[in-house]
């Protein structure tokens, strides 16, 4: 996942800040494994003996005190893979004009506090958190909990709405709107290199959502389902991606195709082990929808986010968390300890799980990353200088240019 993102984030950035991008991709996963180890998963899964489960955030367990055996060490790992995926979310929608103080800043305290807590809520081993299904709270509210199988709104939600403060509060590139509005295009610099990041994301994605199972062994037909619903929602995603823009704008458009991909594996990623394998097909469709006219919508008001990210991760998490409670088979649902979707004859309590589920992850995101990158602002720790942003980051910040190009003068005759 992470050599997938850095593919992609590589690819999307104009070249003069490759490395920049590229290096912010690899300290994911570092700085978010120090942060993991310290407080991240203490946060999310810790347990004091005698203290009794916390419905809000764990405790204890920190700097991996008392983490042993091999079962419990293969989830830390796992649950490490998933934080430092949520944090690179960010780096793409700030891309190009944030300074890397600020970066190193956000990655910690995402993956140290904002994410291990919503991880908590839904996804405590021993079903404390008060989003998911095993807490009381859920039956008082709506008889259930949220569901979000493999992160929808757990991990990509938290990233692209994190994302998007970001992009908010940090401002956009210089030159990416004119004054009378309109939007000047400032393409990525390299096509290969998204649609190699692209390819790179769907495998992994393979880890993501049938790993979300917990292993083969009396869960193969889990897996195998989740691995079906996996690639027929991306396969949506990416072809309503190009007949929607060719119908527009009469382009067959690969990396819009890339992006429609992407979408429908965000969107798939909550109900994919209930999703039945044709209405995977639709949910890919609808979220390349959803990605294309959120962001048309960040455009309106001036919101550049170079990667899209805020719209791919943040709001078709959303939908991927919403289709549940529309789509998910009641059968699998119940086999899983929670309801069916209101498309199959359940009634409509999981819907109402879910919408909760949606607006709390939103509240908890944008009020805790919100006023980090605020303060980062008014420590001037943000932005980058206008001369640093016209030469590049790779040039201004990273000892010169990722392509080093020569010309050869040709041998004399």
């Amino acid at each position: 996942m992470q050599a997938g993102f850095a593919m992609l984030c590589a690819g999307s950035v104009r070249s003069k800040n490759t490395k920049n991008i590229l290096l912010k991709n690899v300290l994911d996963a570092c700085v978010g494994a120090i942060a993991w180890f310290l407080f991240g998963y203490g946060f999310a899964f810790g347990s004091r003996t005698g203290t009794g489960p916390n419905a809000f955030i764990g405790s204890g367990n920190w700097a991996m005190k008392d983490v042993s055996g091999a079962n419990m060490l293969a989830w830390y790992l796992f649950q490490w893979s998933f934080s430092a995926a949520c944090a690179t979310i960010v780096s793409g929608s700030v891309a190009e004009r944030t300074k890397f103080e600020a970066y190193l800043g956000y990655s910690f305290f995402l993956t140290a506090f904002v994410y291990p807590v919503v991880v908590h809520w839904v996804w405590a081993v021993d079903g404390s958190g008060w989003l998911g299904t095993g807490y009381t709270l859920g039956k008082k509210v709506a008889s259930t909990g949220m569901h979000d199988f493999a992160g929808s709104g757990v991990v990509h939600m938290v990233g692209g709405f994190s994302g998007l403060m970001g992009a908010m509060v940090v401002g956009p590139r210089t030159g990416r709107f004119a004054s009378d509005g309109r939007v000047n295009p400032m393409p990525g610099h390299s096509a290969p290199l998204v649609v190699l990041g692209t390819f790179v994301l769907w495998l992994g994605w393979y880890g993501f959502n049938p790993g979300s199972a917990g292993g083969l062994i009396g869960n193969a037909d889990v897996v195998a389902r989740c691995a079906i619903t996996t690639t027929l929602s991306a396969a949506g995603g990416g072809l309503t991606a190009m007949v929607l823009n060719y119908k527009l704008y009469h382009v067959w458009d690969l990396i819009a195709v890339c992006n429609g991909i992407l979408a429908g594996l965000v969107s798939i990623t909550a109900g994919c082990a209930v999703t039945e394998p044709w209405t995977a097909i639709i949910c890919g469709s609808l979220g390349a929808l959803v990605l294309h006219y959120s962001s048309k919508l960040l455009l309106k008001f001036k919101i550049d986010d170079p990667l899209e990210a805020a719209p791919m991760h943040g709001f078709c998490g959303a939908f991927g968390v919403l289709w549940v409670g529309f789509m998910a088979k009641k059968e699998w649902a119940e086999s899983m300890g929670f309801r069916g979707g209101a498309f199959y004859e359940a009634g409509g309590r999981q819907l109402g799980a879910q919408i909760v589920g949606i607006l709390v992850i939103l509240a908890w995101t944008c009020g805790t990353i919100g006023p980090f990158f605020m303060l980062m602002k008014k420590l001037d720790l943000l932005r980058i200088t206008a001369e640093e942003e016209t030469l590049g980051l790779d040039e201004s910040k990273h000892g010169g240019k990722a392509y080093q190009m020569e010309l050869v003068a040709p041998e004399p005759a």
